[in-house]
């Protein structure tokens, strides 16, 4: 169950009364690998093992390609605890970001700008300059989105071919999680190579940048703000990026 009701009390214009509210439910999940915890993330219920492949692989822990979902072993948590996934991979597979689960990006140089080498990826992804109707990509990105229709409180993210057309949609209490469930998703489906256009909900972070980057996809864009770092990374990755894609507008940063 990915959202549950809770009483609450509603205070408007100074009057008071009992409500009821679906909210989004979160609650941690454990990665082991090959018997030894490799981190812990809380997230929503729901597609777990796409989340851990897309993490896997955006965050150079495994970027091969012989996983499928019945290697990644789902055990639900005793008391609404702690959920684990646990899965067994050859050593010699595992990449450098193994050694540090949370450092995502590995770089040669110094300082931000500049930094074009990741863990598991280098160099430019030379973003194309073809797009998609993005106000049309994110109306049909919110028609699948019934998390948080259903609560409000739900962050999406979506893959799009560059013809336009919807690849698939997840949604998460965090939204680098829903990017990973997304990518995991494209890689358990073998589409990651037709994924052109990423988008998100929210704001666009740097890490959501370097997200975009690992899985390789050349276009990304949010219905909110990128921060200044993200269109730091976007223009030396070559990824073209856009913010605030609503009400008929859109801006290109990068």
């Amino acid at each position: 169950m990915n959202h549950q009701a809770y009483e609450g009390e509603l205070n408007r214009n100074g009057d008071t009364q009992p409500t009821r509210d679906e909210l989004v439910v979160e609650r941690p999940l454990q990665v082991v690998i090959n018997g030894e915890a490799l981190t812990v993330t809380m997230q929503t219920p729901g597609h777990e093992a796409e989340l851990v492949r897309g993490l896997l692989h955006n965050e150079d822990i495994y970027r091969g390609e012989g996983l499928d979902r019945k290697a990644f072993q789902f055990r639900a948590s005793e008391g609404n605890i702690m959920d684990q996934i646990t899965l067994d991979i050859d050593s010699d597979e595992l990449g450098q970001g193994y050694l540090n689960s949370r450092q995502l990006l590995s770089v040669s140089s110094c300082g931000i700008c500049g930094r074009a080498s990741f863990e598991g990826r280098s160099g430019s992804i030379n973003g194309t300059g073809k797009l998609i109707d993005l106000e049309e990509a994110f109306n049909a990105m919110r028609k699948e989105q019934h998390l948080f229709s259903a609560t409000g409180g739900s962050h999406g993210a979506a893959a799009f071919t560059d013809e336009g057309e919807h690849i698939v949609t997840r949604e998460d209490i965090g939204r680098h999680n829903a990017v990973d469930k997304v990518i995991g998703h494209l890689l358990f489906e073998g589409n990651l190579p037709k994924a052109k256009v990423l988008l998100v909900s929210g704001r666009i972070s740097y890490e959501i940048v370097s997200k975009c980057f690992m899985a390789g996809v050349p276009n990304l864009a949010a219905v909110s703000a990128p921060s200044s770092l993200a269109v730091d990374f976007a223009k030396e990755l070559g990824i073209q990026l856009y913010g605030f894609v609503r009400d008929g507008r859109a801006t290109r940063y990068a």
